[in-house]
Order: C-alpha cells, then structure tokens, then sequence
C-alpha cells in the first residue's frame, strides 16, 4: 500500500489543479431594473451574477444553469412574488441560500418563509450595501457548508454501495471469470465512465480473462498497446492521464486517436506484492474525478484483489 500513496498524493494534486474553483453564481431578481443592475454592480467581482426581471424568468435561468450559491429576489414583483418564487426554488435546489429584500410590511409572507426554511434572511428597501454585502458573504458560507455536508453523506453512500457490490459479487460468482463483468459495470457506474475494463494479469502479462462495460454498447480492448498500462504494471502503481489531447506521451497511441477518450485511469490491483489484475476507468471528456474519489477507488481496488483471489483458489 505504502507504494501507492505517493502516487495517489500527485494524482490528487493534478485533480485539485485541473478542478480549481470559480467565483460562485448568484441569481438577483427585481422588477426595477436600477436595483438589478445595482444589484449586479456590488456582487460581480466575488460572484459570476445572474440578472432576473421576473419570479417566471428566473425560474427559466435556473433551469437553464443549474445551482447558484445565493439568490437574492425582490418581494414585490407582478405576476408571483418573492416568497412564492423562492419556495419554487427548494425541492430542485435545497442548498441554495436565499434573501428577500422587502420595502413593505408583509410580515405573514416573511414569516411563513423564513420559518420553512425557505428564506435564509430578509433585507428591508432602501438597503445599505456593505451590511447586503456582510450578508451575502455569509449566506454564501452556509451554502459551502451545506453543500459540503451533501457531498460527504453522497460519498460515503457511494462508497459503501460500491464496496457492498464488490462483496456480493464474491459471494455469487461461480468462478473468478464469471466475477469480472459484475465487478466491471459496478466501477463504471460508481464513476461515470464511459468504458470500463477488469482485466486478470498473470506473470506481469494481461491475459485473455477480462470483464468490460460500456453505458453505449461494447468495449475494444486494446490495453496491451497503452504505456499507461504497461507502467501500471512495473511499478504497480495507478498511472493517469487526465487530459490525453495535452499528453504528448500518448500522442502514438492509436486508440486514443480514434476512440475519443479524453481521460485513461488505470489502477493495477495487488496482492501481495503481485499484480493480479488491472482496471481501466475511461472516459470521453478531460477527468472530473475529484480527490476524494481515488481514496475509494483504492480501497475497493484492494477489495477486488481479495475477491479475485478467494475466488481463483475456492
């Protein structure tokens, strides 16, 4: 294992690179289109700010960019108010923060929202900038926070799907043959890649004993001629490329060339001190694995190679 980690630090650290984040989007929305484009001025050098005139077109924008950090939405709009237009917002995106600004009374409209969790603050009309400003920052902490928080329950159930997939397979596959397919598709769609290959290695050699899986149809093996591979191997450490147009050392590679395959994860899985097996993780686009994702890769890589081995001797 202690040979692996090096490695795995340096591909973490590529993916940290590759996946730097931008400045976080904001949605505003007001009827006025003073406030709006005040509204836009104050935010857009911390915030990628979207502009809204109306609770129906900023559902529109929404559907059309996905999740935002904060939005801040006027009470008093025609058609739908604030607090009508925000508890829209919650069941596609609850961990938006949102803030309604308000130049009347409408404390049951306030309350009813603020109490629903659906609006984090309420800002009166005529607003001071730097106190929206202190607000917004923290809204958008929470919203890092909140969207932590979701992202670690997803990955820890992620993960132990995975590794529960894995044990299944070991206990009803026949024969480690027939576990290469079961084990193949679980890996390819625990990390969304667009071809998958498990593949027995004996004597440092690929053999003919393999299981693939692709969401689009069948799979070509042509892993014999990757250097990836053949690296994966002799140093029995997961090699990469995360972006292979910019790889000038896979420029020869045929397949690449004509497959489309814009990401090659190859991890070799090990067994005292020999390699067993390799998997191949593919995908059509430059790798948006993150981080955190190659801890579990790892882990139900070495729970493949018990696997294999119990069933190759049972």
């Amino acid at each position: 294992m202690n040979n692996i980690l090096p490695e795995l630090d340096n591909i973490k650290r590529q993916l940290m690179s590759l996946n730097r984040p931008k400045k976080p989007k904001m949605l505003v929305v007001d009827d006025e289109p003073d406030n709006l484009d005040l509204l836009y001025r104050t935010f857009r050098r911390d915030f990628n700010v979207l502009k809204a005139d109306s609770g129906i077109k900023a559902l529109e924008l929404l559907n059309a960019e996905g999740e935002v950090a904060v939005i801040i939405s006027d009470q008093r709009m025609p058609e739908m108010k604030g607090t009508e237009f925000l508890s829209k917002t919650v069941p596609q995106f609850p961990n938006t923060v949102r803030i309604i600004l308000t130049g009347f009374t409408d404390i049951e409209d306030l309350v009813d929202a603020i109490n629903s969790g659906q609006v984090y603050k309420y800002i009166t009309k005529p607003w001071d900038p730097n106190e929206l400003k202190v607000v917004v920052q923290r809204a958008a902490e929470t919203y890092d926070l909140l969207k932590q928080r979701t992202e670690e329950l997803h990955r820890a159930q992620i993960q132990t799907q995975l590794l529960a997939t894995v044990m299944q397979t070991a206990q009803e596959a026949t024969n480690l043959e027939a576990s290469l397919d079961p084990i193949a598709i679980a890996f390819s769609d625990n990390f969304l890649a667009d071809a998958c290959i498990l593949q027995v290695v004996e004597a440092q050699t690929l053999t003919a004993a393999q299981g693939t899986h692709s969401p689009s149809g069948t799979v070509e093996n042509w892993l014999s001629n990757d250097p990836l591979v053949k690296e994966a191997i002799a140093t029995q450490n997961i090699q990469c490329s995360l972006n292979v147009s910019a790889d000038t050392a896979l420029a020869d590679v045929a397949h690449y060339q004509t497959s489309g395959i814009q990401a090659h994860l190859v991890v070799p899985i090990v067994y005292r001190s020999q390699v067993i097996a390799l998997m191949s993780l593919q995908w059509k686009q430059p790798c948006t694995l993150r981080p955190d994702e190659l801890i579990t890769l790892h882990l139900a890589s070495q729970q493949v190679a018990l696997v294999l081995v119990s069933l190759k001797f049972s």
